[in-house]
């Protein structure tokens, strides 16, 4: 059994839209975010659709949970799938582990499995992700 490739990429993120959830002066906090992403290399989708829960456990400290929606292709199979995100932030930056929800593939990426991840430092426009998959 052959392993399964692990590709790697950019992506970068824009109008995130933030709302707390509940009493927005206490900790720890919850708030909403719907973000745009867009993804090039391995993933390329110009404009993604995200969902953020997120956590404050801090001013700068939380985690967060949240669902992606990502149109294009991935190395060149066109089609649409949603990433499960998991992550948690600190004053230094972001960290994210993702894996494609099982049977969200359409076009050539029916049947799409994988995971990847990626970290953030705050200040950085551009982050790099990695990303394995099987394509069955």
């Amino acid at each position: 059994m052959s392993k399964p490739p692990q590709t790697a990429g950019r992506f970068t993120f824009a109008d995130w839209e933030e709302h707390p959830v509940g009493p927005a002066d206490t900790t720890p906090r919850l708030a909403r975010a719907a973000v745009t992403n867009s993804f090039s290399g391995a993933i390329e989708a110009p404009g993604t659709s995200c969902s953020y829960t997120i956590t404050y456990t801090g001013e700068t400290a939380g985690a967060y949970a949240g669902m992606e929606l990502l149109s294009g292709s991935v190395e060149g199979r066109k089609g649409t799938f949603v990433l499960e995100e998991r992550g948690e932030f600190d004053a230094s930056g972001t960290r994210c582990r993702f894996e494609v929800v099982p049977g969200s593939g359409t076009g050539e990426l029916t049947g799409l499995s994988g995971s990847g991840g990626f970290t953030h430092r705050h200040g950085e426009e551009s982050v790099e992700y990695t990303f394995t998959y099987v394509l069955d």
